[in-house]
């Protein structure tokens, strides 16, 4: 198949298309600190490593603190019975996150590609297992995630406009549309764009969660204790279990940072930072807003309420309870645009490794943003805003996700045993890993005994990913006319987006 140019109006600039079946690599001039379309000087297209420790530290803070902490904390309530065990639950689900943070820090560092997770099991046990990994991660978890996500921003946008009900649905999803496009034009415009709107948004989020622990503190001082108690504690373990399932979904993102190693500043150092950090902070911030909330609301009141903390507000903050919406709306978008950042790195990932369409490997020529992957990403979590219930979606498949994270934890110990001269900045003692193992054991076991229907749709959802695997990357000698129409295919996505697979990735 013929080689295709891409020229430009800058003659300084050259490249060419990649072959359509990804025989030759583009070999492309550009800026070499890319990203404002201008200038001159030799370089490659490549993603740049433009974050700095703080940009690492919103980005991860930023993925963890969405809607979950502003919406509904009653889960854990719920299975745990009492307010002093849930604070219990929230320390100890944390305690956890961070944990299982220290060891992805030791993969982070050992193993420097993009992908996180899918790239430590790609390295450790194999291509099938990292793309049962990728299949659940790409095309279920994140674009549901980002979909709920942007509809509870839209639903909180509008909700002072209908204070007496619920936005209408259609309205909600449209506006849930605009900003997964506004997100995706800023992402596919510049990382540092992206990296801005995460921190502003990341700040105006802490900003309301300390005003509520503010006022939180001002109750306790004044001796505001009555619903601290263990009275209606629910003792039974898959109780216990499943309120720790819910504690660690509202954790969920510590390891997004991990998902763009590629583009952080002296990654050895600032990963291991910015992980202990942002754990940290939100560790402290999540039980102080718990705390917050039961010095005003009973037990009952919690779990009665659909959305707690505009029920909080309502009680402490009077006439400005207005406000809360509108910092639940800044909260969720950030969190979906720290979605949108990390999850197109986690397709670019795939596609580098051969197990996601070409297209998905290529970087803007102008922008030096995966702009592919981030469209792709953009596609599938607007296509889940056509169904009406993906909140089960996401409870079929939360078990997966935390048993396919053990398994990266998995790879810890096996890589010591198993590579154990390879380069490792960081080393951690192996009780972490063992520990960090043994309760992704209990809280996924103990959960598939006491919903055993929510399991089985998950286990049904990680089983499509064999036929495809089989199809599309086990067999090898496709028809030709369909190599060839792939590779057209691809060729005029090249040109539409302008887009060239960078030298590194064709390396492999």
């Amino acid at each position: 198949m013929e080689t295709e140019s891409l020229n430009r109006k800058n003659s300084s600039r050259k490249s060419s298309v990649v072959n359509g079946n990804g025989d030759a690599p583009a070999k492309v001039t550009a800026d070499t600190e890319g990203g404002d379309g201008g200038g001159g000087g030799g370089g490659e297209v490549t993603l740049k490593a433009k974050m700095s420790l703080v940009n690492g530290c919103t980005v991860i803070v930023g993925s963890i603190i969405g809607s979950g902490i502003f919406v509904s904390p009653t889960g854990v309530l719920m299975y745990t019975g009492s307010v002093n065990l849930s604070l219990i639950v929230w320390i100890v689900s944390g305690l956890f996150s961070m944990v299982g943070a220290y060891c992805y820090a030791e993969l982070g560092t050992m193993i420097t590609k993009s992908g996180a997770d899918y790239a430590y099991i790609m390295e450790t046990f194999g291509p099938f297992m990292a793309f049962i990994r990728l299949w659940i991660e790409c095309m279920i978890v994140r674009p549901c995630s980002q979909a709920i996500v942007a509809l509870t921003f839209s639903v909180y946008v509008l909700k002072p406009f209908f204070p007496e009900c619920q936005p209408p649905d259609d309205s909600a999803r449209m506006l849930a549309v605009c900003c997964i496009l506004v997100l995706t034009f800023i992402n596919c415009w510049d990382v540092k764009w992206a990296t801005a709107v995460q921190d502003i948004f990341t700040y105006a989020k802490l900003l309301a969660l300390f005003i509520i622990i503010a006022t939180g503190v001002y109750q306790l001082y004044l001796g505001k204790l009555e619903y601290f108690t263990f009275d209606n504690t629910d003792t039974k373990v898959t109780s216990l279990a499943l309120s720790f399932y819910s504690g660690l979904f509202a954790y969920n993102g510590w390891n997004y940072l991990n998902f763009i190693i590629e583009e952080l500043k002296d990654p050895v150092k600032n990963l291991p930072r910015a992980i202990a950090i942002s754990c940290t902070l939100v560790t402290i911030v999540y039980v102080m807003a718990n705390v917050a909330f039961y010095t005003i609301l009973s037990p009952e009141e919690v779990l009665g309420s659909a959305a707690v903390a505009v029920t909080y507000a309502e009680r402490a903050f009077g006439m400005f309870a207005w406000t809360v919406p509108v910092f639940v709306a800044l909260s969720t978008f950030g969190a979906v645009n720290g979605i949108l950042l990390t999850s197109s790195r986690l397709f670019y990932a795939g596609a580098n490794e051969g197990q996601m369409p070409e297209i998905l490997t290529m970087i803007q020529i102008q922008r030096f943003t995966p702009t592919p992957a981030v469209l792709i990403m953009a596609l599938l979590s607007m296509l889940y805003l056509t169904v009406s219930d993906i909140f089960a979606l996401i409870n079929y498949v939360g078990f997966a996700t935390w048993l396919s994270i053990g398994v990266s934890v998995l790879c810890l110990p096996w890589l010591r045993y198993a590579q154990p001269n390879l380069p490792r900045p960081i080393r951690v003692p192996l009780v972490f890993p063992v520990i960090y193992l043994l309760a992704t054991i209990f809280v996924t076991v103990v959960p598939m005994y006491a919903s055993p229907v929510e399991t089985g749709y998950g286990i049904l959802m990680i089983l499509t990913s064999i036929p495809v695997y089989l199809v599309f990357i086990a067999w090898k000698n496709k028809p030709i006319w369909f190599q060839k129409t792939m590779g057209g295919f691809t060729q005029g996505l090249q040109k539409m987006l302008m887009v060239v697979r960078p030298k590194a990735s064709a390396s492999k």
